[in-house]
């Protein structure tokens, strides 16, 4: 029977971690992500699960300490936030070419500078290209799914991939939420046991892990890790759907909501999807018809469902909560659009940048958002670049 509970995000997150016991997580502690690593070091202290803590010196050295052991065969995790994941950056790509299914929790904070502890998106989407898997959570219930399904979606031996699961700080990491949690034998029995079929510690089998790729190899080891994020998008679908027969919660690529009859639409990533439902019913009351897609895979980044959920309203804000500094949007922005291109060509599109540095996003903000939407319609004038929401001129 399902287990109700009171948690924020990274008590949920370190309760997941709990359930499945890996075998190593090396950690260095940075805000908002700090409490995992110090409640997975009480769980190991009284004795609750056997997984190795690894305290390391940075999150440098925690990612090249989580390369090695999951390359030794150990199911290993880490979590950071931030500057810790920008100090990560190196082995990052390291461990998706090495195909290492670690999976790390990101408690998404802004990166320095200037100095800021609060949430946005710029450290997760700075490494979209790094070749992790990202999946975003609203709510401590969705990092709490997220979590458990990464495992599976990563070790999969159609993807060896790994991933990045991603929660907004303080916002959904400190906030205590309400939450149906599983019981410890069905977490277990869903993960299952880590199996690599390749492994340092393999005493019949020789392999080299991280070796010099010379010109003759490197272009077939890219395609081969393009392949693998390709196949992680039916892997993803198939878990998720195993998932909802044991818990009745279905997840996708993303969540449409109200978008049967939506005339105008909302593309976003995260806690900010709370908010902007809550507008979309406002706006629905006042006889809007508006909609909102909330992305919760960015990567592998599902262009063909948002395109396809787009197609037949008049014009989507795309709001990024990330900076890219491309002087024409956002990184989501500059995803949807590519998506967009052949598909929706009679969609109006603006790209809104918001929330940076923690910035409130509040109901009215969304709902100006909208009413940009409304004004383009109406004019047909689509305003060039892009535009900062909430932004003091």
């Amino acid at each position: 029977m399902a287990i109700r509970e009171r948690l924020s995000g990274n008590e949920a997150v370190s309760y997941a971690i709990r359930q499945v016991n890996p075998d190593v997580m090396p950690a260095f502690p940075i805000t908002p992500s700090t409490e995992i690593p110090q409640f997975i070091s009480q769980y190991v202290a009284n004795g609750q699960i056997d997984t190795i803590f690894v305290p390391v010196e940075s999150e440098h050295s925690a990612m090249s300490a989580s390369i090695g052991s999951e390359a030794a065969g150990a199911r290993t995790i880490t979590a950071t936030s931030s500057c810790g994941l920008a100090l990560m950056w190196e082995m990052l790509y390291v461990a998706a070419s090495c195909r290492l299914p670690i999976v790390l929790a990101c408690i998404n904070r802004a990166l320095s500078g200037p100095i800021n502890i609060n949430n946005d998106h710029s450290d997760s989407m700075g490494a979209r290209d790094a070749g992790w898997i990202q999946i975003y959570a609203e709510n401590a219930q969705e990092a709490y799914d997220n979590y458990i399904m990464s495992f599976r979606i990563g070790e999969h031996k159609d993807v060896l991939l790994p991933v990045m699961a991603c929660q907004d700080g303080f916002i959904t990491s400190h906030a205590v939420d309400n939450i149906t949690l599983l019981e410890d034998e069905k977490v277990k029995a869903f993960v299952g046991e880590y199996k690599p079929e390749k492994c340092l510690l393999n005493p019949a089998e020789a392999l080299s892990v991280g070796p010099y790729d010379t010109v003759h190899y490197y272009m077939e080891h890219k395609k081969q890790q393009a392949v693998a994020m390709h196949n992680a998008k039916k892997v993803i679908l198939d878990v998720a759907k195993e998932y909802e027969e044991l818990t009745g919660r279905k997840y996708g690529f993303i969540e449409e909501y109200k978008m049967e009859d939506a005339e105008y639409a909302m593309v976003i990533i995260g806690s900010s999807a709370g908010t902007a439902k809550d507008a979309v019913d406002e706006l629905r009351a006042q006889g809007v018809k508006a909609g909102l897609i909330k992305v919760r895979v960015y990567r592998p980044f599902p262009g063909e469902e948002i395109a396809a959920a787009l197609k037949n309203v008049k014009a989507v804000a795309i709001m990024d909560k990330a900076e890219s500094f491309s002087d024409i949007g956002g990184p989501l922005g500059a995803d949807v659009r590519a998506s967009m291109f052949g598909v929706c060509n009679n969609v109006k599109a603006i790209n809104f940048v918001y929330g940076l540095g923690g910035r409130d996003v509040k109901v009215d903000d969304i709902k100006c958002a909208f009413g940009k939407l409304e004004e383009v319609v109406k004019t047909d004038a689509i305003p060039t670049g892009y535009q900062y929401l909430g932004v003091r001129e």
